[in-house]
């Protein structure tokens, strides 16, 4: 049955089968297991952030296209529920119109800049959708009429997922809400997205798309059409990314270019990608988890660290919780330097 339901891709190490089960286990109970407001939108953001980083890799990790416009296809998905949620009003309706027209509007948007783009060299394709995710992004914050420009747009969410919405007093003292609800919700659609897209890697179709990784040139003289099956990969992950966006609107109630178009952004998910290892799915769990938590806690713990020291010469402003980009940046020098495969491609490494 576990064979089946990862499709086949088991962890093939025990320290990393660990890893993944305990990583998991957190994100299915994180309410009960982690109580506040800010652990739970932490564990939201993680698994909105792993179907994120999963279907970058899906291009880059296993068809090998680099790509900056990944965002974008995120913040089409997200401004979709917005735009779906504010004019058709609360209701699991406009969710789904939302989220399958952003879906949609991404896929087609990918197809056209494919078509056109993946015929020339890599680092030409990088610098198109570049190009195409910064010209989406300046319209997205100067339309404020429509898109509430750089201000955004807050909606509203079907009454269920909402925190007033109760549907009992409370379990293992979390109380019964919409908000927990919304919590599922998201989790529920980042787990069966992540294990699409996992069936889809141990596909013919992603052997194939590895093939083209490896040598493009040998794949398209035995016989398979290599633009055809990178535009393929390069719509569905643009799709899936979209649905991903969904989620996180749907968790905010709030769409903005900053959180969803923005730069910052992108490098974050290349950094995820890099940290947890390219060309496998698990490295997305890994990387984003290890990512989100370290943006929302590092600084509570150099805090903490820093006033532990304070009697100490020099280390109290080393550690100063104002630095802790600093030492994001160099824990991401350190990860890259001892897992230059990310850190799946280590422990399966090391289990090899």
């Amino acid at each position: 049955m576990q064979n089946r339901l990862l499709s086949g891709d088991m962890p093939r190490s025990t320290v990393l089968a660990l890893i993944l089960g305990a990583i998991l286990l957190c994100l299915a109970f994180a309410p009960f297991l982690f109580p506040g407001v800010r652990s739970v939108d932490t564990a939201a953001r993680i698994c909105i952030f792993i179907v994120l980083v999963a279907s970058y890799d899906l291009m880059l990790g296993y068809g090998g296209i680099v790509s900056f416009a990944h965002t974008m296809f995120f913040g089409i998905g997200a401004y979709g529920v917005a735009l779906a949620s504010t004019h058709m009003g609360r209701g699991f309706d406009a969710l789904l119109v939302g989220s399958a027209s952003g879906a949609l509007v991404a896929a087609a948007l990918a197809l056209v800049i494919g078509l056109f783009s993946l015929r020339v060299p890599a680092i030409f394709f990088a610098m198109i959708t570049l190009a195409v995710a910064s010209a989406v992004a300046v319209p997205v914050s100067q339309l404020s009429n429509l898109t509430g420009g750089e201000d955004g747009l807050t909606f509203q969410t079907p009454r269920a997922l909402g925190p007033a919405f109760k549907f009992g007093d409370e379990l293992f003292g979390v109380r019964l809400n919409g908000k927990l609800l919304a919590y599922y919700f998201v989790f529920v659609g980042a787990l069966v997205l992540f294990l699409l897209m996992l069936r889809v890697v141990n596909s013919p179709f992603g052997r194939v798309l590895q093939a083209i990784r490896e040598n493009d040139f040998r794949a398209e003289a035995i016989g398979y059409r290599v633009v055809f099956y990178r535009v393929a990969a390069t719509c569905l992950s643009a799709a899936i990314a979209a649905l991903a966006g969904s989620l996180y609107a749907v968790w905010l109630r709030y769409v903005g270019p900053d959180t969803t178009l923005s730069m910052e952004l992108m490098i974050d998910i290349l950094l995820m990608v890099v940290i947890g290892g390219m060309g496998t799915m698990y490295g997305a769990v890994i990387g984003a988890t290890l990512f989100v938590v370290a943006q929302n806690y590092l600084q509570n713990l150099m805090g903490a660290a820093s006033d532990a020291v304070a009697a100490v010469p020099v280390l109290p402003e080393l550690l100063n919780a104002d630095r802790w980009l600093l030492w994001l940046g160099v824990l991401f020098i350190l990860s890259v330097y001892f897992f230059p495969t990310g850190i799946v491609g280590r422990l399966r490494g090391a289990r090899a």
